[in-house]
């Protein structure tokens, strides 16, 4: 069974920085793409950011990119999302999540079949 642990959130200023990561087990790793979601409240849950299963091809939401950094350590089975230059509307909960592709270009919701419970990120003005 496919096991996802975010950890990592917290509370920071506007413009800090935050590294998010999510621990996987129940399968191989390297396999699968990773992605980044994350719910406001009363928003719907949105796409942040995917690597591929070899973490060459990463992919962004407009509203993150030059700001969030992907990355992955398959010896270690966790993908990391560093968070620089926050912004109060960053905060959100932030949602790990795999699914049977390998590819980063995957943005939907049904696209991931497995879910990580969450880590809350809230960015103070």
């Amino acid at each position: 069974q496919v096991q996802l642990v975010e950890s990592g959130g917290g509370l920071v200023q506007a413009g800090g920085s935050l590294q998010l990561a999510c621990a996987a087990s129940g399968r191989t790793f390297s396999a699968y793409a990773m992605a980044w979601f994350r719910q406001a409240p009363g928003q719907e849950r949105e796409f942040v950011s995917a690597i591929s299963g070899s973490g060459i091809s990463t992919n962004y939401a407009d509203s993150v990119k030059g700001r969030f950094t992907i990355s992955r350590d398959n010896a270690k089975n966790t993908v990391y999302l560093q968070m620089n230059s926050l912004k109060p509307e960053d905060t959100a909960v932030y949602y790990c999540a795999t699914g049977p592709s390998r590819t980063a270009m995957l943005t939907r919701r049904d696209n991931y079949d497995y879910w990580g419970r969450g880590t809350q990120v809230t960015v103070s003005s």
